[in-house]
């Protein structure tokens, strides 16, 4: 064994064909990582079709908590021929390539490690069935993996029963697989490899999870009794995740189930049904992904208009038009900041993790009856459906729901008169009644044309340019309610920041803490919601230089920041990702190291961190 051994530091990579049945494999690899108390990220990067092109999953295994995405690997799995020549080049000098040897090849790298398994010849000798053949390789390799890095057998034998309780027959084929693959690293192989893993407590208090089933707990706690969608990816999961647990927590007395979840024949339909629902007093929401933000944007300027609670869960993915339907990306700010034609501007609430994504997710429904308006909380593939390890989702059982400005019968007696679009308050937000709530008084016309304050027609421009303006100020008002954004100073002298939003926090983190080990303090602003909060405008003129990370092409956020703001353009410098990859740390620094290189007044406005990393 090897005096150069390191535990809890490494990148693994599973390379395989898609509709193999790996995903499940690699998948309990991952949660048995988690379950032995080590901090882990997995990335899945898989294709738009059904069967048959390349996929890969990939873990990032730390201790330390550097968990984002990695140019390198540390140990590659390859199962899938046609990749390995890129396989191979991405493991770091050191690392090691398992492939399947029941073809021999020859690789010509001779600064890695590689390991050789006749994984399909195993395979054949203990099984006649061709698909449990194919099936059963991927268990082998867990099998091998497991010895080769340290992965506790107890562990994955215990998530293997808890999948296969009810199936006898299949845990002991699968028992059976794994034994196999650790049978012939035992007999065959020098183990175990310099880099391991080994149990730790890091991860006390933390839950496995994805943005999606995050944003539909997050959707059910929030009230939520209507789902109405198209399936889209990456958002049809968070609706399939809302129908299975309100199918669990939603059941009344008589057994029946107190929601409705309907898959409705396109886009239009489901947000048209939405807002109704909506609109008749319930909480209901659709989720969809870019595409269907397009379509949907002459019903968000009926809602804007006719002000209707509404909220709608984004996950972004790589456009334009179908795009790249299974990449992440942040390219659909400007589409729902200003989403439908006319003067119209939306409510954006912008996660970073799935546990933001169950926050934002039950806030976002009181927020939209309380300012009467679409709430768009936007989410990405990359959070939406690759497990995280973040904070237990918590609830406080005294939390009481917001229902905003909605005035019950005994209120309207009282009145006598009732204005719909009235501001009474001065803060931008009429009151408003739903249906049938009193059978004389509070009815009023729901309309997307011009109306008065009472409802009514009116083709007075003047009118409706105070109709405009009125509901322009409660976008004023929503600042002091929506979250606010993460302020971290690393450096108080420094005039360099940085903002970001969303899934690029990880990275990001990393990025501040390499900067910081070369002398480098930057301070950093997350955006969490849209309109924004003074404390943004505050944070940029304090410094020089902001540097404005997203992962699109046209600089979006730097855009809405400028003509939201009125922000001095030449003091914002991007840092743009659009490759649908999760980012990595050394993206964001060498972006930001070429930036100081090419600008002598960036680099005089350069302070030390705090404390150096």
């Amino acid at each position: 064994m090897s005096n150069n051994i390191s535990y809890n530091e490494l990148v693994i990579k599973f390379a395989n064909v898609n509709g193999s049945g790996s995903a499940s494999a690699n998948t309990f690899c991952a949660k048995s990582l988690y379950r032995m108390g080590i901090p882990i990220s997995a990335k899945n990067v898989f294709p738009s079709n059904i069967q048959g092109l390349p996929t890969w999953y990939e873990i990032t295994v730390s201790e330390s908590g550097k968990l984002a995405r990695k140019e390198k690997i540390d140990v590659m799995i390859a199962m899938n021929a046609q990749t390995y020549k890129t396989d191979i080049e991405a493991v770091n000098v050191g690392g090691t390539f398992i492939y399947d040897n029941s073809i021999k090849r020859q690789f010509s790298r001779d600064d890695i490690r590689v390991i050789g398994i006749p994984i399909a010849r195993l395979c054949a000798q203990e099984y006649s069935d061709a698909r449990q053949r194919q099936l059963f390789k991927n268990i082998v390799y867990l099998g091998s993996l497991s010895l080769l890095i340290g992965i506790d057998l107890d562990v994955i034998e215990k998530l293997l029963s808890e999948q296969f309780k009810s199936k006898k027959n299949l845990l002991e084929a699968n028992f059976k697989a794994l034994s196999i693959g650790r049978k012939y690293v035992q007999e065959n192989i020098a183990y175990p490899l310099e880099m391991q893993v080994r149990k730790c407590n890091k991860n006390v208090n933390k839950i496995m999870i994805n943005g999606n089933e995050a944003a539909a707990l997050g959707a059910l706690y929030g009230g939520a009794t209507v789902a109405s969608w198209y399936p889209i990816t990456p958002s049809t999961s968070l609706v399939e995740a809302f129908e299975k647990h309100a199918n669990k927590l939603r059941k009344i007395s008589t057994g029946e189930l107190n929601v409705a979840v309907i898959q409705a024949e396109d886009e239009l339909s489901a947000i048209g049904m939405a807002i109704g629902a909506n609109w008749n007093g319930s909480r209901a929401f659709t989720a969809t992904s870019g595409p269907g933000i397009s379509l949907m944007g002459e019903f968000l300027g009926l809602a804007y208009f006719a002000e209707i609670p509404l909220v709608l869960f984004d996950i972004q993915r790589g456009g334009p038009s179908t795009g790249m339907p299974t990449r992440t990306q942040q390219s659909d700010l400007m589409t729902c900041a200003y989403a439908s034609h006319g003067d119209t501007k939306q409510i954006l609430l912008l996660p970073s993790d799935p546990y933001e994504c169950f926050e934002f997710g039950y806030k976002s429904f009181d927020l939209a009856e309380q300012l009467q308006t679409p709430i768009m909380v936007l989410s990405d593939l990359d959070i939406g459906m690759n497990d995280w390890v973040v904070d237990e989702l918590t609830w406080n059982e005294d939390y009481k729901h917001n229902r905003g400005k909605l005035i019950n019968s005994d209120d309207i007696e009282k009145l006598r008169e009732f204005a719909r679009y009235r501001d009474i308050d001065d803060d931008g937000i009429p009151y408003r009644t739903i249906p049938a709530t009193n059978p004389e008084y509070g009815a009023f016309f729901t309309r997307g044309t011009s109306h008065t304050d009472t409802a009514g027609y009116t083709e007075d421009g003047r009118i409706h340019a105070e109709m405009l303006l009125r509901i322009n100020k409660k976008f004023i008002t929503a600042k002091q309610l929506l979250p606010q954004p993460i302020i971290n100073i690393n450096s108080p002298k420094s005039k360099i920041g940085i903002i970001n939003f969303g899934s690029t926090t990880v990275a990001l983190n990393e990025a501040i803490d390499k900067l910081s080990s070369q002398g480098i303090g930057v301070n950093h602003l997350r955006i969490r919601a849209f309109p924004f909060s003074e404390g943004i405008r505050n944070f940029i003129e304090t410094h020089d230089f902001v540097f404005i990370l997203e992962q699109n092409r046209d600089a979006q956020m730097k855009t809405l920041l400028i003509s939201e703001e009125q922000i001095e353009p030449k003091k914002l410098i991007s840092l743009l990702n659009f490759d649908g990859m999760p980012l990595t740390s050394n993206f964001i620094v060498d972006g930001m190291q070429q930036a100081i290189h090419d600008n002598k007044n960036i680099k005089k406005s350069i302070s030390p961190p705090i404390k150096i990393v």
